[in-house]
């Protein structure tokens, strides 16, 4: 070639010869020909793959409803092809600008104890995914679906009410079009945190109960379908997304639960050898990569043993060795 062609040449060109393809009758002398084309230009075989892509997806009965009329006598063959394609590649056409802005893609992220990963997805939302989880997402035209595999991850979601951003937990799901949410995978169920906009809840158990949950909202939902509970004695959404800035925040939890939450974070673990002291109450903000630090208040605080190791520290003595 002499001269380098329009981007939009060469797509017109490939959605032409992809409605031809389409019909599945050409010619030795049409596939030689269509050959030679894709042989012409780099660009051919991509903008040829993306266009056959489409017809694979378009909607026929649409397509066929428009007044394009493929069935002519053999004598104007070629003017009957040539236009019909030509009116058909002004839908591929369409079609392919939803393609290029909408892109089909994958992608999978996970983090390491004590790591906290921000990831910009494909589709302009972006995603923090706390200690010791994995994701996985899918992109298509018409849906965005993300699989927490473990652990906890919060989305910030592009608006785009034709293409739902939907997250899979276990037996959960949470729906959302435009708006921000945390999501931790448990065991029984999941943690639900809101902080922009309105999800749909929901379990797989029960997908005729839905529930429309607001921004401020922190929820436990159970597998079993039974519906989301109340966590605001765990303090509101700040509290249970502040993780995001490196800290806990321990209010209405036990020195046994907080225990728990330290040893997401962190290879020193955490043993509470005293039963009572683990039923105690405790409230504050500590750094999530501090273990120690809060086993000293513990300790200081209860009037508790504190005794370490390299890859423990235990709060408390077991009853008989009282």
């Amino acid at each position: 070639m002499t001269e380098r062609r329009t981007a939009r040449t060469v797509h017109k060109e490939a959605a032409q010869w992809a409605a031809r393809a389409d019909r599945g009758d050409l010619t030795s002398a049409e596939t030689q020909a269509l050959d030679a084309w894709l042989a012409a230009d780099p660009r051919h075989r991509g903008a040829y793959a993306r266009a056959a892509a489409i017809w694979s997806t378009l909607d026929r009965a649409k397509a066929l409803a428009a007044p394009v009329h493929l069935k002519v006598a053999r004598s104007r063959r070629g003017w009957g092809l040539a236009a019909g394609a030509a009116a058909l590649a002004a839908v591929a056409a369409a079609a392919l600008v939803s393609v290029q802005v909408f892109p089909r893609s994958s992608a999978a992220y996970e983090t390491v104890v004590g790591e906290v990963k921000h990831v910009a997805l494909a589709d302009g939302s972006s995603a923090d995914i706390n200690t010791n989880s994995a994701l996985s997402i899918s992109m298509t035209p018409r849906a965005r679906a993300v699989a927490l595999e473990r652990g906890e991850a919060w989305f910030k979601v592009a608006k785009n009410p034709s293409r739902p951003f939907i997250v899979s937990a276990g037996d959960i799901r949470v729906r959302a079009v435009g708006t921000a949410f945390a999501v931790r995978r448990m065991s029984g169920g999941a943690e639900v945190h809101i902080t922009e906009g309105v999800v749909e809840i929901w379990s797989t158990a029960a997908p005729g109960v839905r529930t429309r949950a607001p921004a401020g909202g922190r929820l436990y939902v159970p597998a079993s379908g039974e519906g989301p509970r109340s966590l605001a004695g765990r303090g509101g959404v700040d509290e249970g997304l502040a993780w995001r800035q490196g800290r806990l925040a321990l209010e209405g939890m036990s020195v046994a639960e907080a225990a728990v939450e330290f040893n997401r974070y962190n290879k020193r673990r955490i043993v509470v050898a005293d039963p009572a002291l683990g039923r105690k109450g405790l409230v504050g903000w500590f750094r999530t990569n501090q273990p120690e630090h809060f086993a000293e208040v513990v300790g200081q605080t209860f009037g508790a043993p504190v005794t370490t190791d390299a890859t423990t520290i235990r709060l408390g003595a077991p009853p008989h060795e009282r």
